[in-house]
């Protein structure tokens, strides 16, 4: 008996599948996908042309619906509704984790609202490939997708990334790759240390780290290629000035503030851990 029930004709609702695909390397597709795909009443395929080469390989002859950002709001109700009659639905993307920057969202948080059942098929992933082979700490980390093109969206984007304390992990077009490189590095400077991978799991996988500067230059020179994905360390902890922290600790109390009121803040100005700001506030004394 398979995970996925197929179609079904009793009132028991079916389940929404949100299966993962290869994102090249073909052999990286999961044993239990291929029988999620198989016994599924549909899959729902962001691009059915692309979708069926995967299909194909693996012997699935399950039908296909598009599903795209351009049809969801549409189609939508239509999954749902056979959802309710019992049909178990497989949802995958063109590669990787359907959601992730890519179709999805709306027709899983529908799916919710009916009280029907969503169930993740792990598998590839562009941005966690991408995250454990950089070199960066992997946790905490931050996944901002694609950035704004333009605006000030972008410009405030530019400086999440950059003023971030944990890794960032951005999703980028070969296009644009030197000049998010550059439009980081001048928010953050250009010693930050960046790897940029691409084409990961196929036959030109290419994972490079310098500093932004540096892999600015070298794709200014050699313009990348294939489907891009860019790690960025974390901000530094600034340096905390311990004079500073005194000298205001002194001036807060000569203006009246109480020790606990005073520690509280150097916190907050400072950014100072509370068991110093408080030692500090209580020498001030």
């Amino acid at each position: 008996m398979t995970e996925a029930g197929g179609a079904g004709g009793g009132t028991t609702p079916g389940r929404l599948f949100v299966v993962s695909t290869p994102i090249g390397n073909m052999g990286d597709f999961s044993f239990r996908g291929v029988e999620i795909l198989r016994s599924a009443a549909v899959v729902l395929a962001e691009d059915t042309r692309h979708s069926r080469h995967l299909l194909d390989r693996y012997d699935v002859t399950t039908p296909m619906l598009a599903y795209h950002e351009h049809n969801e709001a549409k189609v939508t109700p239509r999954v749902v509704d056979r959802l309710r009659g019992g049909d178990d639905v497989a949802l995958v993307s063109d590669a990787g984790t359907p959601l992730i920057s890519d179709p999805g969202a709306r027709l899983v948080e529908a799916v919710i609202a009916a009280g029907i059942t969503v169930v993740p098929v792990p598998g590839a992933s562009a941005l966690l490939s991408a995250l454990v082979a950089s070199g960066m700490p992997a946790e905490p980390f931050v996944f901002f997708g694609f950035l704004p093109r333009s605006g000030t969206d972008r410009a405030r984007r530019l400086v999440d990334v950059a003023q971030s304390p944990f890794t960032s992990v951005l999703y980028e077009a070969p296009g644009r790759v030197v000049d998010t490189l550059s439009a980081v590095a001048e928010r953050a400077g250009p010693d930050r240390q960046t790897a940029v991978a691409r084409e990961l799991t196929k036959l030109h996988e290419e994972v490079k780290r310098g500093t932004l500067a540096e892999l600015g230059a070298y794709y200014s020179q050699w313009p990348p290629k294939g489907e891009v994905v860019i790690v960025i360390a974390g901000a530094p902890a600034p340096i905390l000035n311990e004079s500073a922290l005194r000298e205001r600790a002194r001036e807060l109390r000569a203006q009246g503030y109480s020790v606990r009121d005073t520690a509280a803040e150097l916190a907050r100005e400072f950014d100072a851990p509370r068991n110093l700001a408080y030692r500090v506030a209580r020498d001030a004394e």
